[in-house]
Formats: C-alpha cells, sequence, structure tokens
C-alpha cells in the first residue's frame, strides 16, 4: 500500500462484503484499520478477540446522566465491521473506530438545533430555515425531486439496482456482490480461495457512490439538520484518518459505509474540517458490548439498517462450498425435526428446480427466492404453514451472540443491581419465599421491580399461587437468582437502560401489538401491579379500541375481572387508576346490554361456560368503583318482580336489573337462570319467599327434570372454586324442603336422567356441607312426601329466624380480634352491626 490510505466501502451486515473485506485486508495488510464505529468504544475493541465473544453482538453507547439516551451499533459474523476487526486483532494491526463520538451523536439528538422533520422525513421539508416548507410545497416535481436526493443518502443501494433494471435492492445486491465467485470463509477465519482483484468491487462501489452522492448535491439542500449531521460525521472522519496517517502512514485501511467513500477523498482542509466540528453539543458516555439476536438484526423487528434474512447471509458467510445444497439439506432437517416428511430426494428436487428458476430469472446463483420457491413446491406440497416455520427458524433465526463476564455491565444491569441494593434485594441461586406487605413502601418497591422484571421477561421472583385474596395486602412470592438470567437482562436492555424505562417501553409495545383483548386486559393488570403509569395512557387506548370492536360477551367477560382485579390492586398500591375505571365500567354497560340475548339457545356445555362468566363478571362489578352509586330515583322496573333494586340505581342496581331479566326469562338455561336468582339471592336483592318462588316454578311438574336439574344446579352450585354452595341448602328450611320435596316426585324413568346433575352439583359440595344436608333430611318426619302446593313442615335443626341477641353477642370478641374500639351502652347495637357488616 503506497498509493494512499486503503478504502473499503461496504454495506453493513453484508456477507458478501464481508467476504470481500477479509480478502481486500490480506492482500494490501495495513498497519491500521479504521472502522465506522463510536470512538469512545476502542478500549473495548481487545474484548473482540476474546473466545468466550460469540457475535451478533452490539456496541451499546449511552448517556452517564441520562441512561435512556443510548444508541446501538449491532455486528453479526457476516458484519464488515466485525470481519474487519477480527483481522486486524488476528494480524496485530492497530484498530481504531473513527466515526463522530457518541458523546456528539447523542447530545445532537436532543439539540432542536441539530433535529427537524428531515431527520425522519423524505422529502427534507423545513430545510434552509424555512419553516414548514417554504415555497417547495407547491411544487410537486419539485417536492418528488428532494425526496429522491433524500432517498439516496438512505438506500444508495435502491437507487443502484434500480439503474441496473431491478425492482428489488436485495437482490441486486445478492446478484452482483453476494453470489460473486468467491468461497465463504469460516465463522472468523479467511476465505478459502480469494478473488482475482479483491478491491475491484470497492473500487466500482466507491466510482457509483461518487456519481449518486453528486447528483443527490446537484440543487441539494444543505442547511437540513440531516445534511449538517452528515457533514458533521464526515469530517469527523477525515480528521481520523489524518491523524492515522499520520502515525502510520499510507499504510491504513478504513471500514465504512459505502456512502462515506466519496467523502473521505474530498478535496477539503483540516482547518475547516475542524471549524465543522466547532461548538457541537456534548454529553459524557460510556460504552459496553451486549449480546444481540440475528431476530433483532432482522428489519421487521424495528432496527433499521438491518437485513431481512440474517439466517440466510450468516449461512451465505460460513458456508465453505455448495451454499444452496447445504441450506437445503438445513431445510430438510428442520422440518424432519417438527415431524414433516422431507426426503433426500425431496432435497435433490428442490436443489434442481432452484437452480433451474435461477437460469430462468438470469441470476448467477440461486437466492433466497429462488429456493424459498423450490421449499414451497418440492418439500412443502405448495403449502405456506411449513415454510413459515423455514423463514421464522433458518431465514431470520434465534441466534443469541454472547459477551464475556469481564466486559464491563450493560445499563440494565447496573440499574438492576442498583435498585437490588436499595431494596435489600440481594439475588441468590437458591430458591426463597419472600411475603411482601403491600402496605410498606420498601415491600411495595420490591413488588414494582419484581413484575417490571416479569413483564421483561426476567422471571427472577414468580408469584405464588394458591393464595386467596388478590389484590390484598400480602403477595408471596417465589425468588431464584439463576445464571442465564443476566442473558435475560442484557436481551431485555434493547428496550431501554432502566429497569422502569425498559419495561415501560415493552408494554407500550405489547399494547400496540396485541391482538385481543384479553392481552391487553392482562397488561394493564401487569402495568398496574409494576407501577408503569407511563405506559397506562397507551395501553388504555389499545384497550379501549379493541373493546369497542369486539361485541363477543364471552370475550368481554373474560376481560373485566382482570380490570377489576387491576383497580383493586391500584387501591392497595396508591395507583391513579381513574382511567382504567372508566374503561371498566364502560366495558360492565357493554356486558350488562350484550348478555341477556347471548344467554338464549345455550346448549348444556355453552351454558355452563356462561354460567362461569356470569359468576366472574358479578364479582368483578362489586369492586368497581360506581357499583353502588345512586344516579336515579327509578323503581324496579324492568327487573324480575321481588328483584330488590331499591338500593342503588348506580351500576351495581343496573347489573342487578340484568340479573332479575335473566331469572325470569324462560327461554334462558336453567342453569344460568338459577345462577342468576343466586346471586340475586346472595346479594340480598331477592327475598326468601321469591327465591322459594322461582325455586317452585322452575321445580313444577310442567318443567323437564333435565332442566330442573340444571336450575338446582345453577342456584345451589359454588362459586368459581366449586365451594359454598351448599351451605345454602343448610341454613335455609324452605329451599331444602323445595329440593327434597322435588327430588321425591321425580318419575323413575326420569331419575336416571337427572341423576348425573345431580351428583356433579352436589359433589362439588364439601364433604362437611354434605353431611349437614344428609343429617337435616334423615331427621325430618319419617315417610314425609308432600304433594304440590301442600305445606311443608318445620324440619329439625333448623332455627324460627334470625336471632339478633346471639348475632351481637359475638361482636365483643370480633373488636377484640380486630383491635375495634368497644361499644358505649345499650344505643351502640345498631352501630355495631353495621361496623361489623363493614
Amino acid at each position: 500500500m503506497t498509493a494512499g490510505p486503503l478504502l473499503l466501502g461496504v454495506r453493513h451486515h453484508g456477507p458478501g462484503s464481508a467476504r470481500a473485506v477479509w480478502a481486500a485486508l490480506d492482500a494490501a495488510a495495513p498497519a491500521a484499520v479504521l472502522i465506522e464505529g463510536p470512538p469512545e468504544a476502542d478500549a473495548l475493541l481487545p474484548l473482540a478477540a476474546d473466545p468466550r465473544m460469540r457475535p451478533p453482538v452490539a456496541l451499546l453507547a449511552h448517556t452517564v446522566d441520562d441512561p435512556g439516551r443510548a444508541a446501538f451499533w449491532p455486528m453479526a459474523e457476516f458484519s464488515p465491521e466485525w470481519v474487519a476487526l477480527r483481522w486486524a486483532l488476528e494480524r496485530g494491526s492497530a484498530v481504531r473506530f473513527f466515526d463522530l463520538p457518541a458523546a456528539h451523536s447523542l447530545a445532537m439528538a436532543q439539540d432542536p438545533s441539530w433535529t427537524d422533520g428531515d431527520a425522519e422525513g423524505g422529502d427534507g421539508g423545513g430545510g434552509g430555515g424555512d419553516s414548514g416548507g417554504g415555497g417547495h410545497g407547491d411544487d410537486p416535481e419539485a417536492a418528488a425531486d428532494r425526496a429522491r436526493r433524500a432517498g439516496l443518502r438512505r438506500d444508495p443501494l435502491a437507487a443502484l439496482a434500480a439503474a441496473g433494471g431491478y425492482e428489488d435492492a436485495e437482490r441486486w445486491w445478492e446478484d452482483v456482490v453476494e453470489h460473486r465467485a468467491a468461497a465463504g470463509p469460516g465463522a472468523n477465519g479467511p476465505p478459502d480461495t480469494a478473488p482475482r482483484d479483491p478491491l475491484a468491487v470497492f473500487e466500482r462501489l466507491a466510482e457509483a457512490m461518487a456519481a449518486l452522492r453528486q447528483d443527490a448535491s446537484e440543487e441539494g439542500e444543505p442547511g437540513t439538520a440531516e445534511a449538517r449531521r452528515e457533514a458533521v460525521r464526515e469530517a469527523h472522519m477525515r480528521l481520523r484518518l489524518r491523524a492515522a496517517r499520520r502515525e502510520y502512514g499510507d499504510v491504513v485501511a478504513v471500514v465504512c459505509g459505502a456512502w462515506h467513500v466519496p467523502a473521505l477523498t474530498a478535496r477539503t482542509t483540516a482547518t475547516a474540517d475542524r471549524a465543522l466540528l466547532k461548538g457541537l453539543p456534548k454529553v459524557r458516555t460510556e460504552a459496553t458490548w451486549v449480546p444481540w439476536t440475528h431476530r433483532r438484526l432482522a428489519r421487521h423487528t424495528g432496527y433499521g439498517a438491518g437485513v431481512d434474512s440474517p439466517g440466510w447471509y450468516a449461512h451465505l458467510f460460513a458456508a465453505p462450498d455448495r451454499p444452496v445444497e447445504r441450506w437445503l439439506t438445513r431445510v430438510a432437517g428442520l422440518l424432519r425435526e417438527e415431524d414433516h416428511a422431507a426426503s433426500p430426494a425431496q432435497v435433490i428436487e428442490a436443489v434442481r428446480l432452484a437452480e433451474t428458476l435461477a437460469a430462468l430469472r438470469g441470476r448467477p446463483l440461486a437466492g433466497l427466492a429462488e429456493t424459498t420457491d423450490a421449499v414451497r413446491a418440492a418439500m412443502c406440497g405448495g403449502s405456506d404453514v411449513p415454510l413459515r416455520l423455514v423463514e421464522d427458524r433458518l431465514v431470520v433465526g434465534d441466534v443469541m451472540g454472547q459477551v464475556p463476564e469481564g466486559a464491563p455491565a450493560v445499563p440494565l444491569q447496573r440499574d438492576l443491581t442498583r435498585l437490588q441494593r436499595t431494596l435489600r434485594l440481594r439475588p441468590e441461586p437458591d430458591e426463597r419465599a419472600l411475603d411482601l406487605d403491600l402496605r410498606k413502601e420498601t415491600d411495595a418497591a420490591r413488588s414494582r421491580l419484581l413484575h417490571r422484571l416479569r413483564l421483561l421477561a426476567v422471571p427472577w421472583g414468580e408469584p405464588v399461587a394458591g393464595r386467596s385474596g388478590t389484590g390484598t395486602f400480602r403477595e408471596p412470592w417465589r425468588l431464584r437468582w439463576e445464571p442465564e438470567l443476566h442473558i435475560r437482562v442484557a436481551e431485555a436492555g434493547v428496550w431501554g437502560t432502566t429497569v422502569h424505562g425498559s419495561a415501560t417501553a415493552k408494554a407500550e409495545a405489547r399494547a400496540v401489538s396485541a391482538t385481543t383483548l384479553a392481552e391487553v386486559t392482562a397488561l394493564a393488570e401487569s402495568c398496574l401491579a409494576a407501577g408503569l403509569a407511563e405506559a397506562l395512557p397507551v395501553v388504555m387506548r389499545a384497550l379501549s379500541d379493541r373493546a369497542a370492536l369486539d361485541a363477543d360477551v364471552a370475550h368481554l367477560a373474560q376481560a373485566l375481572p382482570a380490570l377489576a382485579r387491576s383497580l383493586r390492586y391500584g387501591d392497595v398500591r396508591g395507583t391513579d387508576t381513574a382511567t382504567l375505571a372508566e374503561v371498566a365500567v364502560g366495558l360492565a354497560e357493554r356486558i350488562r346490554v350484550l348478555l341477556p340475548p347471548a344467554c338464549t339457545g345455550l346448549d348444556a356445555d355453552a351454558a355452563a361456560e356462561m354460567r362461569g362468566h356470569l359468576d366472574a363478571v358479578h364479582t368483578a362489578i362489586r369492586l368497581l368503583p360506581d357499583a353502588d352509586v345512586a344516579i336515579d330515583a327509578d323503581t324496579n322496573a324492568g327487573a324480575g318482580a321481588g328483584v330488590d333494586v331499591s338500593a342503588g340505581r348506580g351500576l351495581l342496581g343496573r347489573w342487578a336489573e340484568t340479573l332479575g331479566r335473566l331469572a325470569g326469562r324462560e327461554t334462558v338455561s336453567g342453569v344460568v337462570r338459577g345462577r342468576a336468582a343466586r346471586l340475586l339471592f346472595d346479594d340480598g336483592r331477592l327475598d326468601e319467599e321469591e327465591a322459594a318462588r322461582l325455586m317452585a316454578r322452575a321445580l313444577s311438574a310442567g318443567a323437564p327434570p333435565a332442566a330442573a336439574a340444571a336450575w338446582i344446579e345453577g342456584f345451589t352450585g359454588g362459586g368459581a372454586d366449586g365451594a359454598g354452595g351448599g351451605l345454602l341448602l343448610v341454613h335455609d328450611e324452605r329451599l331444602l324442603n323445595l329440593v327434597d320435596g322435588w327430588l321425591s316426585t321425580v318419575p323413575a324413568e326420569a331419575f336416571t336422567d337427572v341423576l348425573p346433575l345431580l351428583r356433579r352439583t352436589f359433589s362439588a359440595y364439601e364433604p362437611a356441607v354434605r353431611r349437614s344436608i344428609g343429617e337435616l333430611v334423615r331427621r325430618g318426619p319419617a315417610g314425609r312426601r308432600p304433594g304440590r302446593g301442600a305445606a311443608l313442615p318445620v324440619t329439625p335443626g333448623f332455627g324460627p329466624g334470625l336471632d339478633g341477641e346471639r348475632a351481637d353477642a359475638v361482636l365483643p370478641v370480633l373488636r377484640l380480634l380486630l383491635g375495634a374500639p368497644s361499644g358505649q351502652g345499650a344505643g351502640q347495637q345498631g352501630t355495631d352491626t353495621v361496623w361489623a357488616g363493614r
């Protein structure tokens, strides 16, 4: 190298560029290599030679004062930058990053004077200090020309592809670079055979980029923020290149994006370049290595400079020969692992088909499009279902990199360590129990941390199942810190650099991508438990949108309990849940309106499922904030006879009207009618006489025995956990006698059909309840079989009614247990009764 520095313009994450870079460096043997990247990471470069470092990895730079301001520089094994870095470390050459320091670029991203519409837009509107686009908005042709020039800067390969007659830039790049007649190297080793002229491809790319830049600069808009940022970056690159040439002479190689190569050869002075860098904003930054994945390299996952098929590119880079045959063999192996037929004959057929398609399409080698078409036809029977598996597992892939333990910790890990130290929650490898009291500030903060980590897929703690009282003050956890969780934390670093910020960003992303109402309601519950108030507006907006479009009562009923639990959590944790309450009340109103027509014409299984939804919605509505708020003075019009809704015409009162209509509608399944009556009875909105009347009507001679048994199952059955149903018969004489009298009148020919329903109902009762019911029936008058309409005798074991004096006798003990003040005098009884009820 005597004619000047070696400028290697590359495509980021291009295996063809990576092979060519290795060959060019081997041919030139430079004493120093400059790579596009932040200079703050120079001290981290030796870690790339550590055998425990395995790509894909990424350089992460973040500000010290605000870790949420960060940027990533991903590298895969097929990235030219990674190949150049490994070559320099293996050959002993000096290696440095020479892009604009992250200290400036991160500061500029927050400085309004360095940002405008063309940072993200495509037309450069507002350039040259002309707010709102100035005189450009009235000329569509001028706007289109500016958009074209801006597009050149963002994707110059698309322009080259179009010039070559290609509609797809990816296909053009594969034909021109990736499928060149050069064998690929191993994972990090040199190529087996080098092309005849390893520098030819870089010379041609440099010429093409020079022409594109000249076209983009003609009648351009140098005053835009994007153009100024680009000029500053390239000025800094030139200064670093001059410094390297002073130190090493002209035996210096540069690996950077092909777009920047013409700028590095531009005739400018060091004084002019320093003038461009003068006065740049600056912040304190830190850098580290973090693991990366192929999936995050893919463009559709949000990394804009990525590739569509990182798994395919990794294969092209690593395959020593016959890349198509090796790829299709891998596809066949994957399909066989997933129990899809894929024989060697099909592999041979797919190879021949891919090569034929490449020849017909005028391509030098079968690419991803040809191999995909061949797999669909030869191995998948024309179906795209198994093909999606291939695209997910091989074309993109789940490969994850690894960073040595000696590498600096990622900001998210440091923030987690700080929180663990502050909350005195030390990570331990052995499993241990942790019982949190959410009324205590430290325990509440611990709970928020554990819930945030769970949302980030870092399962350090798991809630203990089996404890009743969701949303109570007690929250038991089981903690165990596994070494793999360090990788989980590094993976979660893509969402942010703090636990709170990462959990917020992921919650917002999940809210946008969620497809079902249940997903969003579960996410809202997680956000409240984790104290992510910033994410709640996005989650609530997604929840409202999906609830408005979903008319399925079952879906709505499944979503409401989670919202009610979230509201209860919010009360305990002191979280503002006003927006969530508004959504939950609206959801409850929709369920109330849609429920009656949804309960008609149900078969046995659907009726049983609807009964469960009825229980869940009833419990949830009682937890909502305005359940007992009176809104008008309407009477019981519209409710079933005997249903009392006068205690409140809020949401709970309106819900009682709906239950009353269900209980009295003959077209509704018996199990649903019985359950509606039971819920009203338990709430005190259905008196005993009306409950007995409804039961007598359901068990009358005109009712089919199966329908009557279903009504009993709904009325006397327990709640969602199956408990508590039989106590009603133990303590209510009339209802027990009604059931006993009906059962004794069931005809013998129908008893066989009724028995399974009755066994299912009574088997759910606790053993002590079943024993008590049996004793009460056994102690009844021998041979008692009352006819219809006959008065039922008093069953031994029942009292005449509520004994107020005996009930009040427990109040002193209750006060002692709860630490409440004692009563004062005889006038205290009514107050004590109300207090005890609360």
